[in-house]
């Protein structure tokens, strides 16, 4: 396996690692920060502002990956998270709060959507639904290992420790970063025109469809980030991060066994187990009332996002345009936003601190994981007739 890839592909997936893991790491213990400062009755705020900068940030992301180079995109991100981890420690009030989660996400803005265009240029052909597949194996796991790995040095340290183990991450990805050869043949100078921002450089029409299947899934993200190190307190469960733990186990077994199923069976039929195996996962979680079944759900969620995020980043490789890749990249990360945006804003307006609170929240998702499935059941069916007429 080590062979069929490049040096640079190891080194950008392990970077990608440690920067999922740097802003995760601090997750499961952002309820009870911001509870600190007076902010119980906003815990959503922590997605929904980290998400609104990461989205609106997006479209100057992936234009300076096809102007600048794809490298000084990861960097902007990854300089950003470092020093937006180690600036919680001085936080005092909740306003001071609310512009630093804006800025954190602006990390997640440019260091994935420059990454993913750097490595959809070195993809090997006629393997990119398995590369995808090894590639969110490492963001899946910087995700389940930051989440379980944070209630951890929490629970033995405090939360100064916790912010500055953020930021060291944060260098370390830095580090790694720092050897792979940039990928975009010619690289502009930067101007402060590049930053004017035309509705061509917001969404790359070619991956509307990847788009629109990523926002309406990305909603179930949302609502598990916010509820999650609740629900777990609920079911008495003293690990915060408990849930990413199962599921990061769950989502790496997947990737690693049936990575390459789009690029057998089709990157739409393949999205169709994801999104089943989604909503049944909202489904389970909502009813579950002990930690066996809300492991199962957190196992399932995971086999779901194990299938579903490579195969989603694989269909728009298929779809981007090789000019506008970074443009390609950044159209399928804001629709990732505006659905983990939309998540974690349904728990403004459903959730009140309580388990009942939290269930119609996850039904409720499982909803739009429903209308997901009846889209992707038009597009099989829409080919199949194209195939047709092509073939008379």
């Amino acid at each position: 396996m080590f062979k069929r890839y490049k040096k640079d592909f190891w080194l950008l997936s392990f970077s990608m690692f440690f920067f999922m893991l740097s802003f995760n790491l601090i997750l499961p213990e952002m309820n009870g920060f911001i509870s600190s400062l007076g902010g119980s009755g906003v815990k959503g705020s922590i997605i929904f502002l980290f998400s609104v900068a990461a989205g609106l940030s997006r479209p100057f992301a992936g234009k300076l990956a096809d102007l600048i180079g794809r490298k000084r995109s990861v960097y902007i991100g990854l300089v950003i998270a470092i020093v937006a981890s180690l600036s919680y420690a001085w936080v005092g009030g909740l306003a001071i709060f609310f512009v630093l989660r804006f800025t954190h996400g602006l990390s997640a803005g440019f260091a994935p959507t420059g990454a993913t265009a750097l490595l959809t240029d070195m993809l090997p052909p006629g393997r990119k639904g398995a590369a995808m597949g090894l590639w969110g194996t490492f963001i899946s796991l910087g995700i389940g290992v930051g989440q379980a790995l944070g209630s951890y040095i929490f629970a033995h340290s405090n939360f100064d420790t916790l912010f500055m183990a953020s930021a060291a991450f944060g260098v370390l990805a830095l580090l790694l970063l720092s050897p792979i050869k940039e990928t975009l043949p010619q690289q502009a100078s930067f101007h402060w025109r590049q930053l004017l921002i035309k509705w061509e450089d917001v969404v790359e029409p070619s991956v509307k469809p990847a788009a629109l299947i990523m926002l309406l899934t990305a909603i179930s993200s949302g609502l598990i980030f916010v509820l999650t190190p609740d629900y777990s307190a609920y079911l008495g469960i003293a690990n915060k991060g408990y849930f990413f733990g199962i599921y990061v186990l769950s989502t790496i077994g997947i990737r690693l066994v049936f990575s390459s199923l789009s690029d057998r069976i089709g990157r739409r039929e393949t999205m169709l187990i994801g999104c089943s195996l989604l909503v049944l996962s909202m489904i389970l979680l909502g009813f579950s009332d002990d930690i066996w079944s809300y492991s199962l759900a957190a196992t399932i969620f995971g086999l779901a996002t194990g299938i579903s995020s490579p195969t989603l980043f694989a269909w728009t490789a298929d779809l981007s345009l090789a000019h506008r890749r970074g443009t390609g990249s950044g159209t399928l990360f804001i629709a990732l936003e505006i659905g983990i945006l939309i998540g974690s804003g349904l728990t403004f307006l459903f959730y009140n601190n309580t388990i009942e609170s939290a269930r119609t929240c996850l039904f409720i998702a499982a909803g739009f994981g429903g209308v997901a499935l009846l889209f992707l059941l038009l597009q099989i069916q829409n080919a199949k007739r194209a195939n047709v007429s092509n073939n008379a």
